[in-house]
């Protein structure tokens, strides 16, 4: 490891469900884990500062402002923390577990994405849910927005891309162009299209646009993949974090490994090392001058050793020349 990672102080003790840093900022981050507990750190002093403890798995989390952080999981709630006075706040819950959580920053709300099929956008000040948007007929495995618009990844492979603004129906439906369960999808930092990932080493690069010009530029790869004496050995690939400036994107996956990518040359830019298990998150700060990267076993799909490593998060400070266009 060079000077550009280092290895985060009191990470998470079991699966790291996701990595986040703060909205403006690449000094705070917080990791949720099915360990139970959320953490809150300072990562320029690499120290933890907080740490919530619930009693179920929380799938993930997500910052509403430099002091607030909120928090889904297994046991259906939604709760909101506060880093300075240790707060802490039910807001609302779900029927079901609360698979995504993310900060609409266009309304200053939290929109939840759950398994009982629903995405629910939350008033946090009034601590109420104000819209409900209802996913037909799929749990939910993955979600982004940005601005107005939200992308939804299901359980039966279907996307589904609404305005925030407008719950009583999406603006968009479309199968997943991946044969295989998705594990991920993120919105292009310009809103222009989406890319996810799937279980079967697999990423997909797609346009909203319907315009057979634009739809001619979609297409997908394969990754995550190695050949082991001739056999190909096909990993998920759990994790997809864009360059909010750059507009390249790594992904990450049960191979150990994380690349970097440019989709609209349709390169990769780079590879790092392979980490001791699999990715099972990653984060680049708002300015993409850091990217973390949440490390722990997954699955039987992980390229293992005998034992399994502990989960551990490094903080990385990507070069330009890993992350810029070519």
């Amino acid at each position: 490891m060079g000077p550009s990672e280092f290895k985060l102080n009191n990470p998470p003790e079991d699966l790291i469900s996701a990595v986040k840093f703060g909205s403006k900022s690449n000094q705070y981050m917080a990791a949720s884990s099915w360990d139970g507990t959320l953490r809150f750190y300072d990562v320029a002093a690499n120290s933890m500062r907080q740490k919530f403890v619930q009693d179920a798995p929380i799938l993930d989390c997500a910052f509403m402002n430099i002091v607030h952080v909120v928090s889904g999981g297994l046991d259906n709630q939604l709760r909101m923390y506060d880093v300075n006075t240790q707060a802490e706040t039910l807001v609302g819950s779900h029927d079901e577990p609360i698979r995504c959580v993310e900060h609409a920053e266009y309304v200053n709300g939290i929109l939840t994405g759950s398994w009982d099929k629903t995405v629910k956008l939350w008033d946090m000040r009034e601590k109420r849910c104000v819209g409900c948007f209802e996913q037909n007929n799929g749990k939910v495995y993955s979600m982004s927005v940005i601005d107005e618009k939200i992308v939804v990844a299901t359980s039966d492979r279907k996307v589904l891309i609404w305005d925030l603004r407008k719950t009583d129906s999406y603006i968009m439906k479309r199968e997943s162009s991946l044969k295989y369960q998705t594990r991920c999808i993120r919105l292009f930092p310009n809103k222009e299209g989406y890319v996810m990932s799937s279980i079967e080493g697999r990423v997909a690069v797609e346009y909203l646009d319907h315009d057979p010009e634009v739809q001619r530029r979609k297409f997908a790869f394969k990754c995550h993949r190695n050949r082991d004496n001739n056999i190909e050995q096909i990993y998920p690939v759990n994790a997809v974090s864009f360059h909010n400036i750059y507009h390249t994107f790594a992904t990450g996956g049960s191979d150990c490994i994380v690349n970097i990518w440019d989709g609209f040359n349709k390169k990769r830019l780079c590879q790092f090392h392979e980490y001791d298990t699999s990715i099972s998150s990653l984060n680049f700060s708002a300015d993409g001058s850091a990217l973390a990267i949440g490390c722990s076993y997954l699955d039987q799909f992980t390229k293992t050793p005998d034992t399994v490593p502990n989960p551990a998060i490094y903080i990385r400070y990507p070069t330009d020349q890993e992350t810029k266009q070519k």
